[in-house]
């Protein structure tokens, strides 16, 4: 009652204009393996241009361009050019060891799962001219909790360069080229990492992000083609042109650089539907290893997802689930769903799979607080769960 009363003194207090404000850029879309249904649409795209959100503008998604990152991968397994548990200095061309434990071998597995024993400490931006094997020869870069595979889960983006470069050596191919290849092509949907290949009418539809104290974070107009959309390092010209694949991925983002529209969103979450054993986007052994490892990961023991913030975390993607100890359950409506979240640059976003009956949901918001610095789980911005429980309120009136 007291906090109800104190948000009603604050809507009073706020000023006119600030009440009249459109509301931050929001699209969340339903789908299941048939449709896609946009729910909600709305807020600006660009506050200076006054351009409304539509449901398929692209935006960048943050941490669900892993999950991305993990199909390409699985997608290259079914090619027969990757082993998710081979030592991946094989890949890489270099050894890559943790300083705690020279002996083990690191695989893609490991570092998809986050349990190879890295840590952000030390940042994991390699801007191009810059070199992954130096970043990773800095102890900073890793932490002794265990040997990789054994190792704590600890939440590392570091490991995103290293599972894109490999990717890249076993392929021959540039990653966003293998994206595109491999994901993006294959499911008839527009997308691109950094702003790389997508084209002047995705530029014209970006949805610019915005900080919750209103300045621009990142995607503004300005900051797209022909401005350099990639990191470099000093002295280095913005080229791609003579990058060498296998060398150094980190300059397209795939821990978090995807540029997509929601619609696009779900028809990637359609394709992650089990389809029974059937050869699909995925085929049958490696649709299985992905749902098994979730499964794996939602059930383990000890508990999993205190410390961690996830209720189990498997090859790029995790579980909402709503059981004691972990609780984790953004929809609050008792659905199992896979998929993963995102949070950066003042957006939160989302991609959740309904594992049976129940409805999946790609969705984004801006102008969200940063985290507290305390253990961020899905349902822990109040924003974030504020727009699914009107989602879902859409969807359960439409069923009645």
């Amino acid at each position: 009652m007291i906090r109800r009363l104190f948000a009603a003194l604050a809507l009073v207090a706020a000023p006119l204009a600030a009440r009249d404000a459109p509301p931050p850029a929001s699209v969340v879309v339903a789908f299941d393996r048939e449709s896609i249904t946009p729910l909600i649409v709305e807020g600006l795209a660009n506050k200076d241009t006054g351009r409304a959100v539509e449901a398929n503008d692209p935006v960048r998604i943050a941490s669900i361009s892993k999950l991305i990152m993990a199909l390409t991968a699985l997608r290259l397994m079914d090619e027969g050019k990757v082993d998710l548990d081979r030592d991946v200095s094989d890949y890489l061309g270099w050894t890559l060891r943790s300083p705690y434990h020279p002996d083990a071998p690191v695989t893609l597995t490991h570092l998809l799962t986050h349990r190879a024993g890295l840590s952000d400490a030390g940042g994991y931006f390699i801007p191009l001219g810059d070199s992954l094997e130096a970043k990773l020869a800095d102890p900073a870069a890793w932490r002794e909790v265990g040997k990789p595979g054994k190792a704590a889960f600890e939440y590392a983006n570091l490991g995103s360069p290293l599972v894109a470069t490999a990717l890249e050596a076993a392929s021959g191919e540039r990653y966003d080229r293998l994206v595109e290849r491999l994901v993006f092509a294959p499911l008839g949907v527009k997308a691109c990492l950094n702003w790389i290949g997508c084209d002047a009418d995705m530029q014209a539809r970006a949805v610019t992000l915005y900080r919750h104290t209103g300045e621009v974070a990142a995607d503004a107009p300005e900051r797209l083609p022909p401005a350099c959309t990639i990191p470099v390092a000093e002295g280095v010209p913005c080229d791609l042109d003579a990058y060498v694949p296998g060398t150094n991925a980190s300059i397209f983002s795939p821990q978090g650089g995807v540029r997509i529209g929601m619609v696009d969103l779900a028809r990637i979450g359609q394709a992650l539907f089990d389809t029974h054993g059937t050869e699909h986007f995925l085929s049958a052994k490696t649709q299985t290893l992905l749902l098994e490892t979730m499964v794996s990961a939602a059930n383990e023991t000890p508990p999993f997802g205190a410390a961690a913030g996830f209720c189990g975390y498997a090859l790029a993607t995790y579980v909402l689930v709503d059981a004691a100890p972990c609780q984790d359950d953004l929809f609050m409506d008792g659905v199992e769903r896979f998929g993963h979240g995102g949070e950066a640059y003042g957006l939160r976003s989302g991609l959740w799979i309904a594992f049976g009956e129940g409805t999946s949901f790609a969705y984004f918001t801006t102008a969200v607080p940063p985290p507290t610095g305390e253990v961020e789980t899905a349902a822990s911005d109040p924003r974030e769960s504020a727009l699914v429980a009107r989602a879902l309120a859409i969807v359960a009136e439409a069923d009645d």
